[in-house]
C-alpha cells in the first residue's frame, strides 16, 4: 500500500520519488478510497490505497520508458474507439485514465461535442480513474448539458462506482450496466438531464 494508515492520520508515500506526506484522513464511506487524500495535496494517481500515487513533483515528470504510465499492472489508459450511432457518440476509454492519459479522453470528449448529440462513456475496461479524469468527466457532462444533450456513462466497475458515490458523483451522471444499455434508453428519450452542482469541485480540480 501506497496509502499508510495511523490512528486518524495519513501517510501518501510517492511511488516514484519515495517522498512522503502525513495529513488528517477524511472520513470515507470504503477505506480503500483515499482520493480526497491525494487531490487535496495535489497528487495524482490512484484514488485507491494500493495506488500508485506520485507527488506534485513526479506528477510533471514523463511517462517511464516507452510511453507507459506507472499503473500496476493495469498498463496505460486510452481511447479504444469512438462509435457513433444514430445521435449518439460512443467514447469507448480503456486502462487507467489519470494525469498521464488525460489529454487523449480530452481529445475524444471534445470530438464527441463536436459531433453533438449524446455521449455515452464506455467504462467497461477503465480500470481506475483519478481527480484528472474524473473533473474531464463532469465538464463534458456539463458541456453536454448547456447544448441540451445528455452525457451517459456505460458499465463503470465496482471500484469507479465507489469513487463515484465517494465523491457525490454518482448523483451528477445517468449510470447503466452497459452500453446497450444506456444506448435503449438514449433512443427511448427515458433519459433526464442530472444537474452538476454536487460535481463542482471535482470540475475545478
Amino acid at each position: 500500500m501506497t496509502v499508510v494508515p495511523d490512528d486518524h492520520l495519513m501517510t501518501l508515500i510517492c511511488d516514484t520519488c519515495g517522498d512522503s506526506v502525513t495529513a488528517t484522513a477524511c472520513v470515507l464511506p470504503d477505506a480503500e478510497v483515499v482520493w480526497t487524500l491525494v487531490s487535496e495535496q495535489g497528487w495524482s494517481g490512484s484514488p485507491f490505497a494500493t495506488g500508485p500515487h506520485r507527488c506534485p513533483h513526479c506528477s510533471l515528470l514523463p511517462p517511464p520508458a516507452g510511453g507507459q504510465a506507472s499503473c500496476g499492472d493495469h498498463g496505460p489508459g486510452g481511447i479504444l474507439g469512438i462509435d457513433h450511432v444514430d445521435d449518439v457518440t460512443v467514447v469507448a476509454a480503456a486502462g487507467d485514465v489519470d494525469l498521464d492519459t488525460g489529454d487523449t479522453l480530452r481529445h475524444a470528449l471534445r470530438h464527441a461535442a463536436d459531433m453533438g448529440g449524446h455521449v455515452v462513456v464506455d467504462l467497461s475496461r477503465v480500470h481506475l480513474i483519478d481527480s484528472t479524469g474524473l473533473g474531464l468527466l463532469v465538464r463534458a457532462h456539463r458541456d453536454a448539458r448547456d447544448r441540451g444533450a445528455t452525457l451517459c456513462l456505460a458499465a463503470p466497475s465496482r471500484f469507479i462506482r465507489t469513487v463515484l458515490h465517494t465523491m457525490r458523483l454518482d448523483g451528477a451522471f445517468p449510470i447503466f450496466d452497459s452500453r446497450d444499455d444506456a444506448l435503449a434508453q438514449l433512443s427511448e428519450g427515458s433519459v433526464s438531464q442530472r444537474p452538476t452542482s454536487s460535481a463542482s469541485t471535482a470540475a475545478r480540480s
